[in-house]
């Protein structure tokens, strides 16, 4: 099963009110709707004043037998912030006590207008959740959406890095300026590195950027990409596998620890 969001107003992008909804596949190529009502929507009864504009996009994390589905909305003054639900079954949720859980910053902080789209992974020993933080600079009409880290011990209490991971303007040629949001990491283990893929809004329009997690991204030896047969000298520390549904956390290695 896979949750989707969604904007049944047709004729703009992300018309309000969103929702969200579940689908199911027997192949992973047809998908047919597991339920008729959303899983979330403003209509809801234990819809929070922070959320009863629009729900936007959700990011599913299963752990000790339970769904963890963190999502972004917003409150009609259109300041987004992360929510968490959670399920034993992905079809019936039940949206957290203490919503939001990563809400807006205070202000002149990276996210002290949005804290939006989280991507949460495990890392050793704590959750990581990356997201978009939006802030508004003292003369300039339009907002610059940055790159930011949160942190957990258990996926209900976060606390966010003050300092973004990657702020908007950071490419030499402005072409992401004005917005580098909206996250996707892949793990290369040729050369043992995390490639960030993000929406970059800049001096070319609208793109993909990618960071690394290191700037030597030259191949290791082939024999590095296979498991039990590593010289560490040579190839770094074992990689560990990324959490996947239906598994035990795993890790993906952290990137303070890939330079």
């Amino acid at each position: 099963m896979s949750l989707y969001g969604a904007y049944p107003r047709q004729g703009g992008y992300e018309l309000r009110p969103g929702y969200e909804g579940v689908a199911s596949s027997n192949d992973g190529l047809i998908w047919q709707a597991a339920k008729k009502e959303p899983i979330l929507s403003i209509y809801q009864e234990d819809v929070g004043i922070w959320e009863n504009a629009c729900i936007y996009q959700p990011f599913v994390v299963e752990h000790e037998g339970k769904y963890f589905n963190f999502y972004n909305a917003s409150n009609p003054q259109g300041k987004e912030q992360m929510g968490m639900a959670l399920s034993d079954d992905m079809l019936k949720w039940k949206r957290h006590e203490y919503n939001p859980v990563v809400p807006f910053g205070p202000p002149e902080s990276f996210n002290e207008n949005f804290s939006a789209d989280g991507k949460v992974f495990w890392d050793k020993d704590h959750w990581v959740m990356f997201f978009f933080g939006v802030q508004h600079l003292e003369g300039n009409p339009r907002p610059h959406a940055h790159i930011v880290t949160a942190f957990s011990p258990d996926l209900y209490h976060w606390t966010v890095d003050p300092e973004p991971l990657y702020k908007a303007g950071g490419h030499p040629t402005r072409l992401d300026w004005k917005y580098s949001h909206k996250i996707s990491i892949v793990w290369n283990p040729k050369n043992q590195s995390f490639y960030m893929f993000y929406n970059a809004v800049g001096s070319k329009g609208r793109g993909i950027g990618v960071i690394t997690s290191k700037e030597d991204l030259t191949p290791l030896p082939e024999e590095c990409s296979e498991p039990g047969n590593r010289n560490e000298a040579e190839c770094g520390p074992e990689p560990v596998k990324t959490v996947t549904e239906g598994s035990a956390p795993g890790a993906y290695r952290s990137l303070e620890e890939n330079g």
